[in-house]
């Protein structure tokens, strides 16, 4: 099973997410600070970490972009922080997702799965997430076997969301990676999201595929 770390500098919060892991299947291992963290990160190589932000001695902001650049690990923030300027920063820092304390369980644990996950959704040049089939070397997008016509910023923005199903991508990670810089100014990108949404999921019953994190970013739905 997957190996999780929980670092939090509360010993009742690491105590409870150890538990609800554990049952959940996970194996389980702790920090209470910013150094043991990076000791247990280089350590033990873990499949996911839990990081809270109000860390003794360093704060967890730092230790993000530390974690970020190891591939194989989802990383995702679970903080008493509730300020968009942080949940902003951390997932422009490379978070993969960011929740906020006090949490639901299960909550927690399906986007958990979901980041996990998201290290095997790109094989190869196709990008499969639910029924849209994305065609890197051709530029194909097709939902239920059917193509779907898209402008080329249309496609860009699907082919950045898929890449990283579940997860949140930021306004400036978006503007920044399609528009070449991060204009303070979001319709652009307000006008191709609501194109694409117009064209990937009419007609859906099930809801948004494409959601919005509002005054954050957006995130292509996936199931959990």
């Amino acid at each position: 099973m997957a190996l999780v770390l929980v670092v939090d500098d509360d010993a009742a919060i690491r105590r409870l997410l150890h538990q609800t892991l554990e049952r959940a299947g996970y194996n389980v291992i702790d920090a209470d600070d910013a150094r043991s963290a990076m000791t247990a990160v280089d350590h033990h190589d873990p499949d996911a970490v839990l990081l809270d932000l109000g860390l003794p001695g360093r704060d967890g902001l730092e230790l993000v972009p530390l974690i970020a650049r190891r591939p194989a690990t989802a990383l995702l923030v679970v903080s008493a922080r509730e300020g968009t300027d942080d949940k902003v920063a951390a997932l422009d820092l490379g978070a993969d997702d960011y929740v906020t304390k006090p949490f639901d369980s299960e909550e927690l644990l399906a986007r958990l799965r979901v980041a996990l996950r998201r290290r095997d959704t790109v094989t190869g040049r196709q990008i499969q997430v639910g029924d849209l089939s994305i065609d890197l070397a051709d530029h194909l997008v097709r939902r239920r076997g059917t193509e779907v016509h898209l402008t080329r910023k249309e496609y860009e923005v699907l082919t950045m969301l898929a890449e990283h199903p579940g997860r949140v991508v930021t306004h400036r990670q978006l503007l920044e990676r399609i528009w070449g810089k991060a204009d303070p100014r979001v319709e652009y990108l307000r006008i191709v999201i609501r194109n694409l949404r117009q064209k990937i999921e009419a007609p859906d019953p099930i809801g948004s595929l494409v959601q919005n994190e509002l005054g954050i970013g957006y995130r292509l739905k996936c199931d959990t």
